[in-house]
């Protein structure tokens, strides 16, 4: 039977983050695409934006620890999904984008994933 797997990425400023097994908090130690005006308005959808967020050093390591996380969530003796929320500020850049590389890697690995964005869709948060 494969495991599955439900990645939920959001935005702290919107609301409180989803209930999940694993939370990563991606806002103080990832370089916030918001802060370029050229990227403020994309989002994880425009390629600008993925480039910028997984050329950031250490995203790709986190998502490998991520997914070993998983494996090792997936192989305790409870059955059911695991559940990873990933958040970043606005949930438009940071989060999607590392939602999206988690899944790929979790996929490559047999699991079956589903991806929900809470936020990707918000208006860009003013700050």
């Amino acid at each position: 039977m494969t495991a599955a797997v439900e990645i939920v990425s959001f935005g702290y400023l919107h609301d409180e983050p989803p209930a999940a097994h694993l939370t990563i908090d991606l806002r103080h130690h990832f370089r916030d695409p918001h802060v370029l005006p050229e990227l403020r308005h994309m989002t994880a959808d425009d390629e600008p934006v993925r480039t910028a967020v997984l050329g950031t050093s250490g995203v790709a390591a986190l998502a490998l620890a991520t997914a070993a996380a998983v494996e090792a969530f997936a192989s305790g003796p409870s059955a059911g999904t695991v559940t990873v929320a990933d958040g970043c500020a606005g949930g438009r850049h940071r989060a999607p984008t590392f939602a999206r590389a988690l899944a790929e890697l979790l996929r490559d690995a047999g699991f079956d994933v589903t991806i929900r964005h809470r936020d990707l869709d918000k208006p860009v948060v003013q700050r």
